[in-house]
């Protein structure tokens, strides 16, 4: 498995055409129309040189974001470093913290943690593994959790 920091920058549901909802199926289809498109088989021999190097580089990027978005397990780590991103943009890392830190709520199988603001940093039990990023409910702040090696 790719570690998050390692996920390129690259919006992939765009270089396909794509919206982040579509199912595999609809991504491998948009996928294969733009190989044909761009493929360099495909390409006229009248294309201008820098036309024809456009296509290639474009060939090249469609063919990596399948690599990523056509994998479940590369695409759901992609999708959690996007969706990290987003937080990023929206709001400031007040605090890092340790997952022990927290405190456990028996009842909704969560994490939780108290916010200066008064509102609540929360995490359910299965989402643990894959946040990073957790937002306060009533405020902007976020604290980033961290995880014990």
């Amino acid at each position: 498995m790719m570690a998050r920091e390692q996920m390129p920058k690259k919006d992939w549901y765009g270089v396909l055409g794509a919206d982040p909802s579509a199912d595999v199926s609809d991504l491998k289809q948009k996928y294969q129309k733009l190989l044909l498109m761009y493929h360099p088989d495909k390409q006229s021999t009248a294309t201008p040189a820098e036309t024809l190097e456009e296509h290639r580089q474009k060939f090249i990027e469609v063919g990596q974001a399948w690599k990523v978005l056509g994998n479940e397990e590369l695409r759901k780590e992609y999708d959690l470093q996007r969706h990290e991103d987003e937080l990023r943009s929206v709001g400031p890392v007040h605090a890092h913290v340790y997952l022990e830190e927290m405190s456990w709520n028996e009842d909704e199988r969560s994490f939780s943690l108290s916010c200066r603001c008064g509102g609540t940093y929360s995490v359910c039990e299965q989402e643990v593994a894959a946040t990073g990023l957790v937002p306060c409910d009533t405020c902007s702040l976020m604290v980033e959790l961290l995880h014990n090696s």
